[in-house]
């Protein structure tokens, strides 16, 4: 699932980011009012964690944009902001959940689940399908013709934006921006090794082949090479 976090304090971004990653999110990082909305507005989210005070416009305008937008992703504001006519404002304008810094991860993860659970089947589907492999997002589970697939955190994330974006050819450089937050370096292996590894799970023992490599232009899943 794909989280954006509007954050403009750079050391809370990087935490919320690492840590949602590592629980096997797919997450994008905004600093100001204007980029969180726009990537609210151009990207597909499961959810948004949105801070109130925020450069340029702030949390309350991003939120009535996206609202107005008709996007229905539920809102999380995470803010130092503890007056209860912030917290009541904010979920007249749309927000689903609202917490206070200083905050415990573990709390901001069990809401990020809750609300994820609570809006994911009228939003979006909990499981992800290609022909008989199937990925189901909210228990965290992989199975290829009722065989449980037994997955890594990264290898979860990065069959989870294979099938996402199924039919399309994803170059290594998306792949290592949104499964492991780095810049793609052309001297490192670790994204075909991951393939690799996937593939041998996915694909080895079952027809069709799902995952295929394009040489020259990247990876994609799809029941047809």
């Amino acid at each position: 699932m794909k989280i954006l976090v509007v954050e403009d304090e750079l050391k809370t971004g990087k935490y919320l980011k690492q840590g949602l990653m590592e629980a096997g999110f797919v997450v994008d990082l905004a600093r100001d009012g204007e980029d969180g909305l726009h990537c609210a507005l151009t990207e597909a989210y499961d959810l948004a964690i949105l801070d109130v005070m925020l450069p340029g416009i702030d949390g309350w305008q991003v939120l009535q944009g996206i609202r107005r937008a008709g996007k229905e992703m539920p809102v999380l504001f995470l803010t130092a902001r503890d007056d209860v006519d912030d917290r009541v404002k904010g979920l007249e304008l749309g927000a689903d959940d609202y917490l206070l810094k200083p905050f415990a991860f573990s709390e901001l993860l069990a809401r990020v689940r809750t609300l994820l659970r609570r809006g994911g089947k009228a939003k979006e589907p909990d499981l992800l399908r290609a022909a008989d492999l199937e990925l189901d997002l909210l228990r965290r589970r992989a199975a290829r013709s009722g065989k449980r697939i037994d997955l890594t955190s990264k290898e979860f994330a990065l069959l989870e934006l294979l099938l996402r974006r199924q039919g399309e050819v994803l170059p290594r450089s998306l792949i290592a921006s949104q499964v492991w937050d780095m810049n793609f370096d052309s001297d490192t292996n670790v994204i075909e090794v991951a393939i690799r590894r996937l593939r041998a799970k996915v694909d080895d023992g079952f027809e069709p082949k799902l995952i295929h490599t394009i040489r020259g232009m990247g990876y994609v899943l799809e029941t047809t090479a």
